[in-house]
């Protein structure tokens, strides 16, 4: 099965403290649970024909939380780099992450690496994950890069436009998303690929990401597909 016209899907994977304190466990829980639901509804993705995924899994603004829970979150992450992404892999997923990857262990990032490896020719579909991430700090790292061409003598000033800009985000080579979906109940953005998202569908969910479903992802599409977008030609 496959959407016309929908390449990509984004998401704000929002709403997993809320849901282990509703049940009274501990927020780690509420965050392994999620990392559980990623991994569903990417395989979801995938069944329903939409080529690429980006999941929000870590701002760099989450960085300024309280330095259990970054640990913790650090030390589950560790767990999925090393075998909770296998049932993507063995789906011919691809997964890539974006982010700023100085601000993470030296241990992580070898492994973020060995996944990107070891993934780079499936092509079923593409998981995006954002890890220590912030969308005004990859408009600025791409804003460098283009000075630093400009410096070279590599790119004219004249010839920097919208195209320029896009092959020097984290996100080059990957098309825009067409729909976005944040859980949990929020309307805001939280520095989530900002340029990108200029002309994706928004799509706000009540529920909490650990209790996310394919059923209600195929909800939201079916709404999208009654969507006219414009592209602000009218």
């Amino acid at each position: 099965m496959s959407i016309a016209g929908l390449q990509h899907i984004a998401f704000i994977m929002d709403g997993n403290r809320r849901w282990a304190k509703q049940r009274g466990l501990p927020v780690f829980q509420g965050h392994k649970k999620g990392a559980d639901v990623l991994v569903d509804i990417a395989k979801a993705v995938k069944e329903l024909g939409v080529k690429y995924m980006t999941v929000y899994a870590f701002s760099t603004e989450n960085w300024q939380r309280s330095e259990s829970e970054v640990s913790q979150l650090m030390d589950l992450l560790r767990q999925y780099l090393d075998s909770g992404f296998d049932e993507l892999q063995k789906n011919n997923a691809c997964i890539k992450f974006i982010g700023e990857r100085n601000m993470l262990a030296p241990d992580i990032v070898e492994k973020i690496e060995k996944i990107e490896r070891d993934t780079a020719q499936n092509s079923a579909v593409t998981l995006c994950v954002a890890l220590s991430y912030g969308g005004r700090q990859e408009i600025t790292a791409a804003v460098r890069k283009i000075a630093a061409q400009t410096a070279e003598g590599k790119l004219r000033v004249e010839d920097i436009d919208a195209d320029v800009v896009g092959n020097n985000l984290y996100t080059a080579g990957i098309p825009d998303p067409d729909l976005m979906i944040r859980t949990g109940g929020e309307f805001r953005m939280s520095n989530y690929l900002l340029w990108q998202l200029s002309y994706s569908e928004l799509y706000f969910s009540k529920t909490l990401w650990p209790d996310f479903a394919a059923a209600e992802l195929k909800q939201i599409i079916e709404d999208y597909t009654k969507r006219e977008r414009r592209y602000g030609k009218s």
